[in-house]
């Protein structure tokens, strides 16, 4: 399996940004769920900005990761995503693509039964 099945559902455009205004601070840390390394960022100011350098560079190269251990890798904003495989909002996604199928396949099956029903309308060698 790839790591982009298991993507974190935090934004990557939003973990970058707080990362280069607020990376000093673990502002991009707390963000993601990592509150232990959250906490030490700004007792070592960003680990004398080299810590800081680090996560803006993993973070930009897509290897950043959540508390999870989730890729930090879609740059899209959270609320433009589908939802996860699993959820509600995910289940409820697939039913309205199901219930599309089904209307196609009613509106199918009614045509090929007139079709049938009228042998005049079938064009056979007699037509």
């Amino acid at each position: 399996m790839t790591d982009e099945l298991f993507a974190s559902p935090k934004s990557r455009t939003t973990v970058l940004l707080l990362a280069i205004f607020l990376g000093v601070f673990g502002a991009h840390r707390f963000h993601v769920g990592r509150i232990r390394s959250g906490i030490l960022m700004p007792l070592t100011l960003g680990g004398m900005g080299l810590w800081y350098l680090y996560d803006i560079i993993t973070i930009s190269a897509g290897s950043f990761r959540d508390a999870d251990g989730a890729l930090v890798a879609d740059w899209e904003a959270e609320t433009e995503r589908l939802a996860p495989p699993g959820t509600a909002g995910a289940i409820l996604d697939e039913l309205d693509q199901l219930r599309a199928e089904v209307t196609d396949l009613h509106e199918r099956l009614e045509f090929t039964e007139r079709l049938l029903a009228d042998p005049d309308r079938r064009g056979g060698p007699g037509a």
